[in-house]
């Protein structure tokens, strides 16, 4: 009976050291971090409608600009992201969406530079330090979320608790965040600095 136990008190040690609480866990984490990108583009999202307002108030007849947020923001909540049933070209959607909003507010603030009493009003610039503050918050997370992604894949592919994935789970690697094409094409242009 002492050599049961034993063998018992052995196999939980090993199983629990093989990745039967770190995959679920990592698992966890990484619909955790999503549910946090989620909540920091919705927090973007609803800054949106008042930036519109108050820029609307000063260039009525930017029109273009003003549309092309409204309509990129729509798009952009229609997506959801659900960490269970998430594949590559659902990924690749709303990352898409998102980038559109955020291309869209790009071409509202460059809008906003030809107008100097927009940028001296409180409201515009209180919103638009909200939304600088928020695109702050959406890096952060994207990267706790590539992290935690990096993390859950490194356990089920990565022996020994890659053997317990195969035994007992059976996930699948997820799909990491990328940099969509539009997005990388502002990050490989260098800023020009001018003194």
């Amino acid at each position: 009976m002492r050599l049961f136990s034993t063998i018992i008190l052995a196999s939980s040690v090993y199983l629990t050291g093989c990745g039967l609480q770190s995959i679920p866990k990592a698992k966890n984490k990484v619909e955790a971090t999503t549910a946090e990108i989620t909540n920091q583009y919705k927090r973007r999202a609803d800054l949106v409608p008042n930036l519109v307002s108050v820029v609307k108030g000063y260039a009525a007849h930017e029109k273009e600009a003003l549309v092309g947020v409204t309509e990129a923001r729509a798009k952009a909540t229609q997506m959801t992201i659900d960490p269970s049933k998430l594949n590559p070209q659902k990924l690749e959607q709303y990352m898409q969406a998102q980038s559109g909003l955020s291309q869209a507010l790009g071409r509202l603030m460059v809008v906003s530079e030809r107008y100097p009493n927009l940028k001296a009003d409180q409201n515009f610039r209180d919103l638009q330090a909200q939304i600088e503050g928020t695109e702050n918050r959406i890096t952060i997370a994207r990267q706790r979320h590539i992290e935690a992604i990096n993390a859950f894949n490194d356990l089920i592919t990565v022996p020994p608790t890659s053997f317990t994935n195969s035994f007992f789970y059976h996930h699948e690697k997820m799909p990491q965040w990328s940099v969509s094409e539009q997005e990388n094409k502002v990050i490989e242009a260098a800023p020009k600095v001018e003194f």
